[in-house]
């Protein structure tokens, strides 16, 4: 999937996308803005941390997607002339029952152009811990972290490109 990215390094699993938005980088970084104050931005998590799972499941079976994303953080959106970017954290529910950090990342647009901005996401993913997680084939997880963050990325393009009914997003 071109601009998709993996890398294994340690526990986690390396984790980054980017999509090319037809939107300015001043318009882009503005709706950014209203979507970290809504709901937008966690409902995205909720569906890319359910297609990760889903994922899981159909290669490692049932007892594999006993996980479920318990909340998200969002730190305030940091900007500069150039540069807007969100911290953010999925915390998911192990299948022992305890909390895990399942995404460390940071949200990113940059300029690309003047009536282009890219969308990026780069971070740290997790598996689930304890036994659980440990039974997990590495390429498995990686694939799991593909799909989830993939559709993350795709959702918010999806949804700062929305307010221009003329916008597209398109992969890079």
């Amino acid at each position: 999937m071109p601009g998709l990215w993996t890398g294994a390094v340690t526990d986690h699993i390396v984790v980054g996308d980017r999509v090319l938005l037809d939107v300015s980088f001043r318009a882009a970084r503005a709706c950014l803005e209203i979507l970290a104050r809504g709901e937008t931005l966690l409902w995205a998590s909720e569906v890319a941390y359910g297609e990760g799972i889903t994922r899981l499941v159909k290669l490692a079976g049932p007892a594999a997607g006993l996980t479920r994303l318990a909340g998200v953080r969002l730190d305030d959106l940091a900007q500069t002339f150039n540069c807007a970017h969100i911290p953010l954290r999925w915390e998911a529910i192990a299948a022992d029952g305890k909390l895990f950090t399942a995404l460390d990342a940071d949200l990113m647009l940059v300029p690309a152009g003047d009536q282009i901005t890219t969308l990026a996401l780069a971070g740290a993913y997790r598996p689930q811990p304890g036994r659980a997680g440990a039974e997990l084939d590495r390429a498995i997880t990686r694939s799991c972290a593909t799909v989830a963050i993939g559709s993350f990325v795709a959702q918010v393009a999806g949804a700062l490109v929305r307010p221009r009914r003329h916008g597209m997003a398109r992969r890079s």
